[in-house]
């Protein structure tokens, strides 16, 4: 019981240590947008934070939790994981062609939201339907189900809230215009910062919610006197359906009687599985009500101050009749822009197939080969977003200071650059596996529980991974949107936008491809290489591109 107690109080004590860190940077934000940004920026930044949160909540946990409520394996849940994660983005274009052919893209975000709520609510409700270590299909198709109506609201939601920041940029920059050249270029300079800010904000929920359905799960097993151990689910099933064999055995009974709060006799074991496991999967049930409450208040939000938020306008007709030659000039322009887009996208692919692997195999790889005993290996998926709210004004700063100097970096060059930075991160998980010699996850797993505890690296090892991730991140992701806000055509900026969700989705199809290269490959340390090589490549193409990236989003 002192054990589980110090482990929650662990586990507090790092949420508000986070919280004492991000304050003042959100104060740092919120004072940079208001002083040099278009007025709306931060009303946007907060109802996209609001959607984050719930989302993030969800998130953190959704691949653990399919294995522990469904008892299924790694790689199947993350395959599910994945085709849920390229749902959410690639309906993002149907919901930008929503938008763009109704021109209310304000209504269709408020849609957005509520079909989110929807989807939430469902996945609350903790339903066995029998016994949990033989949980009915028709709950997982139940699950599936609220995972669809999650993916479709956010295909209405984000790319078009995107749209709408990238008309506050063109609007202010066409207000500039009227003042000259140099106000214009100021203008012009703040997009990529404004995005950057608007980014932020995403991860201000980011680094809350992963504490959410951990803190519960482990409040629920604590009322039915058991403690956490991210361990017993896979045990318990596989008790309960009778496949547990070899050292498993012995590590299932040795981790039974540990998670006995009052330190009694375990007893039927038939009976324990059972209970360990409804107690554990209710806890993070209860958790989406919290996704729930946060879409409702990103409804509000957006809400009380969609007044103030412009809606993405399509192109004017000049009155004056063009010649064919300046209808030529401005679809070959078009193109030309176009043609700039998608080969940025196809880059975009391979870096998100690389990045979303922190609720993939980062996600196994701290569950089952780091010591987060004390820290549930759900929580360490806040490292990102903590350190997307820290660097970020370091990142603006010396860009602002390039800047000034006439050392400039455009955009394409960031999104290179941003790539070789992912590329270290597997660098570095190759060079933790060689030296503590990780054989493949299943086979790591099989080991006696005594051994896989010596092997175990310390969670410093995560933090830096994160740290390298983070960095790419906030040289791709939010610089991406500005790009993207800059090189579309202004008649199809909600599809543009949705495009480059899109590509993120094509990614995200392919991320459970982590954990079955994880689980499967003879050295762990392989798997690692492949999303290595996957951005070291990605850097080249950029590069070779570069040239003309630059020129056309001149």
């Amino acid at each position: 019981m002192l054990q589980d107690l110090w482990n929650n109080n662990r586990m507090v004590a790092m949420l508000l240590a986070i919280l004492v860190v991000v304050v003042p940077f959100l104060v740092y934000y919120v004072v940079e947008a208001k002083k040099k940004h278009p007025k709306g920026l931060i009303s946007a930044a907060l109802s996209n934070m609001g959607e984050r949160f719930g989302y993030y909540i969800m998130n953190a946990v959704l691949l653990l939790f399919l294995c522990s409520k469904f008892g299924i394996s790694d790689d199947v849940a993350g395959w599910i994981y994945a085709v849920f994660y390229f749902l959410i983005y690639v309906l993002s274009l149907p919901g930008g062609m929503v938008a763009d052919k109704l021109q209310n893209f304000k209504g269709t975000i408020m849609a957005g939201l509520l079909v989110m709520a929807t989807g939430y609510i469902i996945l609350s409700v903790p339903v066995f339907g029998g016994n949990p270590g033989n949980v009915p299909m028709w709950v997982l198709v139940l699950t599936c189900f609220a995972l669809v109506l999650i993916a479709t609201g956010n295909g209405l939601f984000k790319g078009n809230l995107q749209a709408i920041v990238g008309q506050m940029y063109d609007n202010y920059e066409a207000e500039a215009a009227k003042e000259g050249p140099e106000a214009l270029a100021i203008a012009k300079s703040r997009r990529d910062s404004g995005f950057q800010i608007f980014y932020v904000f995403i991860n201000i929920g980011g680094v809350i919610a992963p504490f959410v359905a951990p803190l519960l799960r482990s409040a629920m097993l604590k009322l039915d006197g058991f403690i956490y151990n991210a361990d017993l689910p896979r045990l318990c099933h596989g008790f309960l359906n009778g496949s547990l064999k070899g050292d498993d055995v012995q590590n299932l009974s040795t981790l039974a009687q540990s998670s006995l709060i009052d330190g009694g006799q375990v007893g039927d074991m038939a009976t324990f599985c059972t209970n360990y496991l409804e107690s554990f999967n209710t806890g993070v049930h209860y958790s989406f009500i919290a996704s729930a409450l946060a879409m409702i208040l990103s409804f509000l939000i957006f809400v009380a101050t969609r007044k103030v938020l412009p809606n993405p306008i399509k192109k004017v007709k000049e009155a004056v009749q063009a010649t064919n030659e300046e209808v030529a000039h401005d679809a070959k322009e078009i193109r030309q822009r176009m043609y700039a887009l998608f080969a940025v996208l196809g880059v975009a692919v391979f870096f998100w197939f690389s990045f979303h692997q922190n609720g993939q195999s980062l996600s196994v790889f701290a569950r089952d080969f780091c010591h987060t005993d004390a820290i549930a290996p759900e929580i360490w998926q806040c490292i990102n977003p903590f350190f997307v709210i820290v660097l970020t004004p370091i990142i603006m700063i010396v860009f602002g200071a390039l800047a000034k100097s006439g050392k400039a970096i455009s955009t394409p060059k960031k999104i290179a650059l941003g790539m070789f930075v992912a590329a270290c991160a597997y660098l570095f998980l190759i060079a933790i596996s060689l030296v503590n010699g990780y054989p493949s996850g299943e086979e790591f797993k099989s080991l006696p529980e005594a051994t896989k505890v010596a092997m175990k690296a310390g969670p410093w090892v995560l933090i830096v991974t994160y740290f390298f991730l983070t960095v790419a991140e906030l040289f791709i992701s939010p610089l991406g949107l500005s790009f993207v806000s800059k090189i579309a055509p202004q008649h199809l900026q909600g599809i543009c936008q949705g495009l480059w969700l899109c590509a993120t989705a094509i990614g995200n199809l392919f991320i459970a491809l982590g954990v079955t290269m994880l689980n499967s490959f003879p050295h762990q340390w392989q798997c690692w290489a492949v999303f290595a090589a996957f951005c070291l490549i990605s850097m080249g193409v950029m590069l070779g591109m570069l040239k003309w990236l630059e020129r056309v989003t001149e």
